[in-house]
């Protein structure tokens, strides 16, 4: 359609958010416990409701999370829907981006992440030096 954004490019989730689902290897870091970093592209379509990630507790000991301006390394966060530009909304047809990525205690892993935004969910599976096939 004539009046929808272009896509940032990655796998569309809940019709809002975009993840980059290209494939890198891991970067080995040192953060703690965490041993490996992939950096993934977010984008949220400007004028939505906040979203939630999540990384299912069962994970929670093999990966961890971190997007947006200084979210830390989280199992769970929340990032608004709508950004404020320079004391006024984007509008509705831009791709807000959020800088962060995705951390592993091993080299490589499938990682399920649960999306949420109001009461409608996604669970993707993004793979971290390795490819998965993302389900969402």
């Amino acid at each position: 359609m004539a009046n929808e954004p272009a896509s940032p490019g990655g796998k569309i989730v809940l019709g809002v958010i975009s993840i980059g689902d290209a494939y890198w290897p891991a970067v080995r870091v040192h953060q703690g416990r965490w041993r490996y970093w992939d950096k993934d592209g977010l984008f949220i379509l400007d004028g939505q409701r906040p979203v939630t990630i999540t990384v299912p507790k069962a994970w929670r000991n093999r990966a961890a999370i971190t997007w947006g301006v200084n979210a830390g390394i989280v199992s769970t966060l929340r990032l608004p829907g709508t950004m404020p530009s320079a004391g006024c909304l984007a509008g509705p047809l831009t791709w807000n981006g959020y800088p962060g990525g995705i951390y592993l205690r091993s080299r490589s892993a499938c990682v399920p992440l649960v999306f949420g935004i109001a009461r409608r969910s996604a669970v993707v599976r993004v793979g971290v030096g390795r490819r998965c096939g993302m389900v969402a």
